[in-house]
């Protein structure tokens, strides 16, 4: 599959402040000879395509890895438990919960985020500390079987009745990076939340944050609160006269070839189309074995180690790779219009801290 490849003006975002990640001139052959002494580890990643990874990772350098598939609080969970134990069996943690790694576990000393200095020079600035190894893009997808173009251009649009009860996300209760993209908008977007508002319909937020205001209208609009594969359904599955519009990660994207769907992302959704959720990469401080922990990091960074997630529309953050021409979703058409994460220190406290206010502000404003 031949990578279509990224312009470095697409994606240098945003820097970060420094927060605990360490680079090393170690060699490649010097990183393999030390692993190879090293006793079997286990990685762990929110897609279950990690288990193909670790295995062909294992076949290139000789090395007995096994690939987890665990959701972002299990991970979050697990590295925890494990270091109070001092019995860590999981040396690598790939996109679990970014705002409880970068605010929390990167600062107890639970982890550890490790740049291959010889990458560095080709990651952007956001993507540096704490490293992150691919940005997952979440996106307003529309059924375009159905439609011609968006049937909507303006996120306000969801909350009209016009839209009641025909708009599917995730369960923000569940998915706390849903909660946390709430204060993300507020935090860093929230005058372009107002600006949409005002091309919408010529108002403005009467509490002064536009996305409060919004998420207390969209969530008294009955969306279909569901799992991914549940959105993927309301909005691509054929066959539907009215479907929905829903939130989703351009993950979903393959069930367009796998179950004949129609998902196609919302073009120049006012203010944002979605938002790059970014997947770090980090190392559990006290692996036995974290030379085999640095390999396959150094691993996950290249076009072979990260072509699993590739395909699934999961943007490697060497700007070399770019993603493979039979990517589901076209996403790298879309970029200027989806939201870019703040993955500072500050921004990851701000999250956390937010969050529960967030999830309380989306339960008491739900109708059904």
């Amino acid at each position: 599959m031949k990578p279509t490849r990224l312009s470095v003006s697409a994606l240098l975002f945003a820097s970060t402040a420094m927060i605990a990640t360490s680079t090393s001139a170690q060699s490649l052959d010097d990183l393999i000879a030390a692993a190879q002494s090293e006793p079997p580890t286990t990685v762990l990643a929110v897609t279950g395509r990690i288990v193909d990874t670790a295995a062909a990772f294992s076949e290139k350098y000789g090395l007995d890895v096994t690939g987890r598939k665990a959701n972002e609080a299990t991970q979050i969970d697990l590295l925890i438990r494990e270091a109070e134990a001092n019995n860590v069996q999981h040396s690598v943690s790939l996109a679990a919960d970014s705002a409880l790694i970068a605010a929390e576990l990167l600062d107890r000393g639970i982890v550890e985020s490790w740049v291959p200095d010889d990458l560095m020079e080709h990651l952007p600035a956001y993507a540096r500390d704490p490293l992150v190894v691919v940005t997952d893009p979440h996106v307003w997808a529309y059924n375009g079987a159905a439609h011609d173009t968006c049937p909507v251009t303006n996120v306000w649009q969801l909350t009209e009745p016009e839209w009641r009860g025909r708009v599917a996300i995730m369960d923000p209760l569940d998915k706390a990076l849903y909660a946390d993209w709430f204060n993300q908008l507020e935090t860093n977007h929230d005058a372009e939340m107002a600006a949409a508002l005002d091309a919408h319909n010529g108002t403005t937020p009467e509490n002064g944050s536009a996305t409060a205001a919004w998420l207390r209208a969209f969530a008294a609009n009955a969306p279909l609160i569901t799992d991914s594969n549940g959105v993927a359904e309301a909005v691509g599955a054929p066959g539907q006269d009215d479907p929905f519009v829903g939130m989703v990660s351009v993950a979903k994207f393959r069930d367009n070839d796998d179950k004949g769907y129609d998902l196609t992302i919302c073009e120049n959704l006012n203010p944002f189309s979605g938002w790059l959720y970014p997947g770090l990469g980090v190392i559990a401080t006290g692996t036995q074995s974290p030379a085999t922990a640095k390999l396959f990091i150094h691993y996950l960074m290249t076009e072979e180690g990260i072509i699993n997630q590739s395909v699934d529309g999961k943007i490697p953050s060497d700007l070399r790779i770019g993603l493979p021409d039979d990517e589901a979703s076209g996403v790298l058409a879309h970029m200027d219009s989806l939201m870019v994460w703040n993955n500072s220190h500050d921004s990851a406290v701000s999250d956390l801290d937010h969050r529960q206010d967030w999830q309380d502000l989306w339960v008491t404003s739900l109708s059904r």
